[in-house]
């Protein structure tokens, strides 16, 4: 029995046959050629809403979560005799950091901005040390200032945007 290879058989009809895609699809719906990487870039911001506090995909990196943590103790820096370490430390590692993880660009700049906004009342207590109560208000800002760091830290570390009260925000 002779087979014919214009009609084909049923066992045939199973098999995925060899066409081009020119032949299968129209032309509309041909697929398109996939993205190349550099029009894909996790890095590029949001083109439109509000900037995004956790890196692409959701929850930020293990690096960005530590990076994060690492802007809010170092503004315990202030500790050390360099005026307005407190500030300059979380710049530094900000201007360093920000362009790696959107998460340490929103905590950076939160960061630098608490310090700079804490700098700002601490000089604003200086005059009131005339009438005495400027001595007090320097302690309990310089306490309140303590333990937002280390609330800050913890929860930029568990990849939580952390946003300080009292905060003036400067930078933005």
């Amino acid at each position: 029995m002779d087979q014919n290879t214009d009609n084909p058989s049923p066992t045939d009809e199973n098999q995925p046959q060899q066409n081009t895609p020119q032949e299968s699809q129209p032309a509309a719906e041909q697929p398109q050629t996939p993205p190349q990487p550099e029009q894909i870039s996790p890095e590029q911001p949001p083109v439109f809403g509000l900037p995004q506090t956790t890196d692409v995909g959701g929850e930020p990196s293990k690096d960005a979560k530590m990076w994060g943590m690492f802007c809010h103790l170092s503004a315990l820096a202030m500790f050390t005799s360099i005026p307005f370490a407190n500030v300059i430390a979380p710049l530094i590692l900000w201007l360093i950091k920000k362009d790696d993880f959107k998460f340490v660009d929103n905590q950076g700049k939160e960061a630098l901005n608490f310090q700079i906004s804490i700098a700002i009342y601490a000089l604003a207590c200086i005059p009131l040390f005339f009438i005495f109560i400027g001595f007090f208000l320097f302690v309990a800002l310089g306490i309140f200032n303590l333990v937002m760091i280390v609330i800050a830290s913890i929860e930029a570390n568990k990849g939580n945007a952390y946003r300080y009260p009292l905060c003036i925000r400067l930078v933005k």
